[in-house]
């Protein structure tokens, strides 16, 4: 979240699965009118991780979801060296697995058009572990 000053009150906030994943969360605003938007993952990615990204337990269970970058490596996967720009930095399949799943959080770095969030609110909710939501 980045939050806004007297000369530009807007705060922009987003919710990224860019780094990983562990835990469902979601940020609303309180209050703060037209184009407020949540941003979140209210969804388990634990259960769909691919297994080219899991982390594993003690016991075996998948405890969080490593990002791309860091189980593959490689510019491709990191928007990095050649592809460090949006026009070179695509979704991978990865990242549209973590966007089908996760429509309000951003899936790769470069993913501003659907997952950045601006608003005036004066509060905001941050929620760790939201019930899910379903689409109709």
């Amino acid at each position: 979240m980045t939050l806004g000053t007297p000369r530009s009150p807007l705060h922009f906030y987003d919710v990224s699965l860019v780094d990983g994943f562990n835990a469902p969360v979601s940020m609303s605003p309180v209050g703060g009118g037209a184009g407020c938007g949540v941003a979140g993952c209210q969804a388990d990615l634990n259960v769909c991780c691919p297994s080219a990204l899991e982390v594993r337990d003690r016991e075996g269970k998948v405890a969080g979801c490593r990002s791309a970058c860091r189980a593959m490596g490689g510019d491709r996967y990191c928007c990095t060296g050649d592809y460090a720009s949006p026009e070179r930095c695509r979704p991978t399949v990865f990242a549209h697995v973590f966007k089908a799943v996760c429509p309000k959080a951003y899936s790769y770095a470069y993913d501003d058009a659907t997952s950045l969030n601006r608003c005036k609110a004066s509060r905001y909710l941050i929620t760790f572990c939201p019930p899910p939501t379903y689409r109709k």
